[in-house]
């Protein structure tokens, strides 16, 4: 799993109580609102879980929400989120809607006393992210946001180097994320964002950032647009002094050309003390020791059954996130991206943003 640093259980964002929470022998019961592009990932990722089933499905869209539960045989469909948590007795909510809906929806899940995953941005302002999470801890309801790049494979191979001290104290990160891949196919709303690539891409880099090196205390970005067909930036380049001293450079493109294009792989470099790491594409991760020695890993994950290139990078990662989340909800305990520990990734994402704007470095807010 991820490197978690001790910090990150400071705020536990669960409740505690034995009538709210089933024990082990229980089949968790859950509900998927929204039923878009990504849903599927989640749905299929639920559904190869054991000790889960999602009871049944939420959206406004007629036509896509009967789609989708004919595809995945759930016979229970609602329009509207307030009627789904009258009508059906569900022990969570994983919310795949657009960004705009997730504070209603939030609320109302939070209100009828249910645990909360909720895809990234959770929220579309810091004001509104506070809101959120208190209102959960108001209700003794959790909130995870639905975080995953963290929890790909050869991510949390870096994570678990790093964590077991393998190249010493890391003083230089870089992340990196470069493709041509045309997002818009799938998800044509994308081109209509005037915060495009930080806003979607850039926080699941920056979010691996933290999750790497520790919490930022000063950030500078800059960013640009080459793709005229499009409102929103598709290239942005941050540095990021962290909290523990490393300093780490996050770059993210979707307007790259390149022959072999790595899409969806993050490609990672980290300088320590006593060693460096360099994961490579196609998940070739070398370890660098002193004396010029160096050891090779292939850690190519083992793929969903049901995943399809290229896609099966992130796949493979909502299998794992959502399968740790289990775990944790039975154990009483936080998720790494519980919804404190994620409005500090927020919070890069709208500092980056600001320091892109003024030309200056930024500290960004904490929770």
């Amino acid at each position: 799993m991820p490197y978690i640093r001790p910090t990150d259980h400071r705020q536990p964002d669960i409740a505690m109580d034995d009538a709210h929470h089933s024990n082990a022998s229980t089949v968790l019961r859950g509900a998927l609102v929204g039923c878009g592009f990504f849903a599927a990932n989640q749905m299929r990722a639920w559904q190869e879980l054991p000790g889960v089933a999602i009871a049944a499905l939420c959206d406004r869209d007629a036509g896509r929400l009967a789609a989708f539960g004919d595809t995945f045989g759930i016979e229970h469909r609602f329009d509207d989120i307030e009627t789904l948590l009258t009508q059906m007795a569900v022990d969570f909510v994983d919310i795949a809607a657009p960004t705009p809906a997730h504070e209603t929806l939030v609320t109302a899940a939070a209100h009828y006393g249910v645990d909360i995953i909720c895809q990234k941005p959770f929220a579309g302002s810091l004001a509104t992210a506070r809101r959120l999470i208190n209102i959960c801890r108001k209700h003794g309801v959790s909130l995870t946001v639905h975080e995953n790049f963290r929890w790909q494979h050869a991510v949390r191979r870096v994570a678990e180097l790093i964590g077991e001290g393998r190249i010493g104290r890391p003083f230089f990160g870089r992340i990196s994320y470069r493709s041509g891949f045309d997002v818009f196919a799938n998800q044509p709303y994308l081109a209509t964002l005037e915060r495009f690539i930080i806003q979607d891409l850039g926080i699941h880099t920056l979010d691996m950032a933290r999750a790497l090196f520790g919490d930022v205390v000063r950030l500078s970005c800059e960013t640009g647009r080459v793709n005229p067909d499009i409102a929103g930036e598709d290239h942005a380049t941050l540095m990021l002094r962290h909290e523990a001293g490393c300093v780490s450079v996050v770059d993210c493109s979707y307007a790259t050309t390149l022959a072999d294009d790595p899409f969806p792989q993050s490609l990672i470099e980290v300088d320590g003390d006593r060693g460096s790491i360099r994961l490579a594409a196609d998940f070739q991760l070398t370890i660098h020791g002193p004396g010029g020695s160096a050891t090779v890993e292939d850690v190519t994950p083992t793929w969903p059954a049901w995943s399809e290139a290229p896609w099966n990078v992130i796949q493979e990662s909502v299998v794992a996130l959502q399968g740790d989340w289990i775990e944790r909800r039975r154990a009483r305990e936080p998720a790494p991206t519980a919804g404190p520990d994620n409005f500090n990734t927020l919070a890069l994402v709208e500092a980056a943003y600001q320091s892109a704007a003024t030309g200056q470095s930024v500290e960004p807010e904490r929770w």
